[in-house]
Parts: C-alpha cells; sequence; structure tokens
C-alpha cells in the first residue's frame, strides 16, 4: 500500500487591519518587544515567528502571503532588529532580525492598525491590544559609575591624535559607557514614552532591552527613493539658551556651522555615504547644502542625501549593511578606524553605533544609526556615547561631548 504523503504545512498570511478605537500604542509595548517611533507615527511589535540571518530576511519575507488593507509604512509583514557595531570584533554577535508575530502601529494620519500573521485567520498569536502593566514599583534610587575615567579617555584621545598626527587616520570614534543600577527594574515602556516625548524628531527604539533615541538616519528606502542623513560636527547646548560658558545659542550654532573643523568632519561622512550609494543609483546622489539642527541639549551639522535607486534595488536592509559603518561611528579610513577602536576601547559595543530598524516584504525600510541608547537588563542599564576625534580634537571637549549625549538617556531612566 502506497504511504500517504505528509501534510502540506499552510502559509503564513499576514493580515492587517485598522483599529476601530483609541489605542496608546506605546503603552502596549511588552519588556522584550520592538518599537520604532518618530515624528508621531511608528509602531510596537511581540511574538518571534523566526529570528533570520540578515542575508536571508527578503526571502523569508517573500514567503509571507499578504492581505493588508492599510497600505502604509510597517505595515504587511516586517523584519526588526539591531545590529552588532563590529561583527568581526565580536563574534559572540550575530547580524538577525526578527520577523515578529504581531504589530500594531499609528500612521501618520493618527490611526491605528494591526498585524497578525498566522496560518489561520481565527487565531491571534499574541495580543498588543491591551496596556502593558509593569511588575513591580518603578526604581527611585539609582547608582551611576563611569568605565573609563577622565585620565583614561585622556590617553586614549592623545593616542588617537598621534595616529592621525602620523596620516594613519583622518578620523576615529572612541566610545565611552556609563553604568546605571537601581533598586527596582527598569520599564522599557516607561523609558520609551519618556524619550517619544522629549526627543520628538529622533528615531526612538527598542530591541531586545537595547533602547534609545538616535537623531541620525542611516537610511530610509520607499520604493525607488533612497534617503540618508549623515550627521557630524557637533556642539553641546544647555537648558536656558546659551551654552556653558554663557554664549547665546544663536552664536554657538553659527559658530559649528561655520567651524572648519566641524564641516571637515561632517563632508569626511557626506562623501563616504555618497560614494556608497552611488554605485546603486540611477544617478549621482543628490547633496542638499550641510544645516544645524539642534536635538535636545546638543546640535549637529547634517546634510540630506537622495537618490532613486536602479533596479534591482537593495532592500532598506541591504542597503543599511552596505552603508555601515560610516566614518560617522567608525572614523576615516575604516579599517585603521576600527583596529584602534578595538585597540583602546576598554569594552566591546555590542550593537551600539549599528544599524537599528526596519523592512516591508516590498523591500522598503528604515534604519537609524544606535546613538543615544543604553543595554537594559532588568535594574542595570550600560550607556553608550562618542565623538569624533579630528586633528584639533582635545580631549575634555570630547568628553563633554560625551556627557552630553549621555544625558537623555540619564533622564529617561531615571526621571520618569
Amino acid at each position: 500500500m502506497k504511504a500517504a504523503a505528509p501534510a502540506r504545512q499552510r502559509q503564513l498570511t499576514a493580515r492587517t487591519r485598522h483599529v476601530d478605537r483609541d489605542v496608546d500604542v506605546l503603552a502596549t509595548l511588552p519588556a522584550k518587544g520592538f518599537a520604532w517611533w518618530h515624528d508621531g507615527w511608528g509602531f510596537v511589535a511581540d511574538g518571534v515567528l523566526g529570528r533570520v540571518p540578515a542575508s536571508h530576511v527578503d526571502e523569508a519575507l517573500s514567503d509571507i502571503a499578504v492581505d493588508d488593507e492599510v497600505q502604509a509604512p510597517g505595515t504587511g509583514p516586517i523584519a526588526v532588529g539591531a545590529m552588532p557595531f563590529d561583527l568581526a570584533a565580536d563574534p559572540s554577535t550575530t547580524a538577525e532580525m526578527v520577523i515578529p508575530a504581531v504589530v500594531m502601529g499609528q500612521g501618520d494620519d493618527g490611526r491605528t492598525w494591526v498585524t497578525h500573521i498566522d496560518a489561520d485567520p481565527r487565531v491571534s498569536p499574541c495580543d498588543l491590544e491591551r496596556p502593558y502593566s509593569r511588575d513591580g514599583e518603578a526604581p527611585e534610587r539609582f547608582d551611576v559609575s563611569v568605565v573609563m575615567s577622565r585620565s583614561e579617555w585622556a590617553c586614549v584621545v592623545a593616542t588617537a591624535l598621534e595616529g592621525i598626527a602620523e596620516g594613519r587616520l583622518k578620523k576615529v570614534v572612541l566610545a565611552r559607557q556609563v553604568i546605571v543600577s537601581a533598586n527596582a527594574d527598569f520599564s522599557l515602556a516607561d523609558v520609551v514614552s519618556y524619550l517619544c516625548r522629549e526627543n520628538p524628531r529622533c528615531y526612538v527604539f527598542a530591541m531586545d532591552g537595547l533602547v534609545g533615541a538616535s537623531p541620525e538616519l542611516l537610511v530610509q528606502r520607499r520604493g525607488d527613493a533612497v534617503l540618508s542623513r549623515p550627521m557630524a560636527g557637533t556642539v553641546t547646548l544647555s537648558d536656558d539658551g546659551a551654552d556653558h560658558d554663557g554664549t547665546d545659542h544663536d552664536d554657538v550654532l553659527q559658530w559649528l556651522a561655520s567651524s572648519r573643523k566641524n564641516r571637515w568632519e561632517h563632508r569626511l561622512v557626506v562623501d563616504a555615504v555618497v560614494e556608497r550609494l552611488a554605485s546603486r543609483c540611477l544617478d549621482r546622489p543628490r547633496v542638499s547644502r550641510p544645516d544645524v539642527e539642534v536635538f535636545s541639549d546638543l546640535a549637529h551639522i547634517v546634510t540630506n542625501v537622495e537618490g532613486n535607486l536602479a533596479p534591482p534595488a537593495p532592500s532598506a536592509l541591504g542597503l543599511a549593511l552596505e552603508l555601515h559603518p560610516t566614518p560617522a561611528v567608525a572614523g576615516e579610513p575604516t579599517e585603521p578606524a576600527l583596529e584602534l577602536i578595538s585597540r583602546l576601547e576598554p569594552r566591546r559595543r555590542g550593537r551600539y553605533g549599528g544599524p537599528v530598524g526596519w523592512v516591508d516584504a516590498r523591500g522598503d525600510g528604515e534604519f537609524a544609526v544606535a546613538l543615544r541608547c543604553a543595554q537594559v537588563h532588568a535594574n542595570r542599564a550600560v550607556l553608550y556615547a562618542g565623538a569624533g576625534i579630528v586633528a584639533g580634537s582635545t580631549w575634555e571637549t570630547e568628553w563633554q561631548e560625551t556627557q552630553a549625549k549621555l544625558e537623555p538617556m540619564l533622564k529617561a531612566l531615571t526621571c520618569h
């Protein structure tokens, strides 16, 4: 008697529908969920259908059927994730993305939608439609410790400047870490909500405990249109309309805009982004005039780099991996900068400085650079901040810059 053929596994389907009631999307974020929020729109995700190597994400998403009544950014099947800064230097980390089982989002029109992925339309694999409730009390006492002292920072900056003076480097980005311990577990939903309120122009993200509010868009793809917003060149500001030595904000911003050192540092990043995108575009990418933008207590020089992708166009994830690491987070040239970072920084960066974001089945998506962030586990958080070292840098100024870059996460962890 002929053996019966094994039953064929039913294809997964991503079903996206509008939600006909008011939902505080951010309040539904679970402790191990994913969040992405920028300028009033975004989504949270939960459930793990699979963890997929970055090189297989496009194929995995294309295998999922789509029933999408909303047709907006982030709807249908998506993959989300945060990539490590340097896979070669840290073999314990992997470049992979998560395909979530359920995603709830809010469009730029203010309407809420939800996507469920399952073989059976009658089954919801998990529920994001109820507010997440914290277990226990919020933390009230905090202990802050530095991984690298001021004197140690001065030494590593001096070593970097020696390499620059000898011509081996044009720039290297050095980072340091601060550890915050609390008397109770941190709430991811509380931290994300605070960051969204206080940093509306940043890309707020959370992934496997990595949470932050980054000002820098690595890449966005919509159809054949690609956009990157490289940032470099920084000045610190204070809350009272003046910088720390009493100078008016407008004067400080004008100084940054005209600073030869900062504009040159910025140009290194822009040139690298343009060169890497040029091979993927129909024509030379369009480059805007550099502008100065303010994010909380920091101002950065920003340039828009835009282009139209030539077919076959890489997905947003593919573009992010081709662009990373830019001189904004590593240095120039790349390989000597990465070698020096590995030698001088006392601990691995993990996912700090790597691409974080999402991609959908169409190949569209967004990835930011994982900056102004912390790796949170229970009642402990490791915060990261870096500064670009170029000729003319001083360790005191770069220390002050890293202090200012740590402030948004310190406040999010301790002030909400």
